[in-house]
């Protein structure tokens, strides 16, 4: 495991690379040993120095949701990170919201469903029940992830390993919300879906049955997850339940539009 000195020397890296947008090279290529554990410890040591700057945690996002991920990542289950009120952006209804490019390094979208918890969720034990029950409403939500730690090694072009992207904040940049509210016990949440329009062009769509199988169960792993650390899921946050869509790079003037149906749209343009 990393010694104190070494997580607060990786965090503060990326904390300067938040900060010049510059990227910096693979954690797990220069130390081979790192773990899982270590990534999650570099997570939190890097939104501490953030917290210590002012800003506060809203809530949570939970990724690598889907099979496909987690089997080219080489794991068997998601990864999560914080959600800080700097990374919240909200949309007006039949507006496009203007975001600020220069707020990320290599932006990327992907199309989510945010839950909102109205009850605390206190692992080691909770169901989706438990989940459903302690959740105040669903939305539709993007998240903009984003890369700190270079996606690909810039010598070799190898693909960053899944302790790069943990440590990164499970590459946690920004949520867009705005949409409608809904039930999550009079929704049939795995059947919600979105179609992710960029510049005119469709170029995702999904259900957020992609989310294994039902949304609400991830956000029962993260509560799950927490416990040991000593943290819980609070009433008032914010919890993205995973992508049901590829990611989507994102380009400076581009405009997206993820239209959820009935459940509304989001709109928005990096400027």
């Amino acid at each position: 495991m990393f010694d104190s000195d070494r997580i607060a020397e990786l965090a503060a890296e990326l904390q300067q690379a938040q900060k010049s947008r510059q990227q910096v090279e693979h954690f797990s290529k220069r130390f081979p040993g790192m773990t899982i554990e270590d990534g999650y410890r570099v997570s939190r040591a890097w939104v501490g120095l953030q917290l210590a700057e002012g800003r506060h945690v809203i809530g949570h996002k939970i990724g690598l949701t889907s099979r496909a991920m987690q089997q080219a990542s080489q794991i068997d289950e998601p990864d999560y990170g914080t959600l800080l009120d700097d990374m919240l952006y909200t949309c007006t209804p039949g507006k496009v919201l203007d975001i600020p490019f220069h707020n990320f390094v290599a932006p990327r979208v992907e199309v989510e469903l945010a839950f909102v918890l109205k009850k605390d969720l206190q692992g080691p034990d909770v169901t989706l029940e438990q989940v459903l029950a302690a959740t105040d409403f669903v939305t539709p939500a993007i998240e903009i992830i984003d890369a700190r730690i270079e996606q690909f090694d810039r010598h070799t072009k190898v693909m960053r390993k899944v302790f790069d992207t943990i440590s990164d904040n499970a590459a946690n940049a920004g949520i867009v919300v705005g949409a409608d509210k809904v039930d999550p016990l009079q929704t049939n949440l795995p059947w919600c879906g979105a179609i992710l329009t960029q510049n005119g062009v469709v170029e995702e769509t999904g259900l957020a049955a992609g989310v294994q199988g039902h949304p609400a169960i991830g956000i029962a792993w993260l509560a799950n997850k927490l416990a040991p650390w000593g943290e819980h899921l609070k009433a008032g946050q914010i919890v993205l339940a995973g992508s049901f869509t590829r990611p989507a790079p994102a380009k400076l003037g581009d405009v997206f539009d993820a239209d959820y149906g009935p459940l509304g749209r989001l709109q928005f343009k990096f400027i």
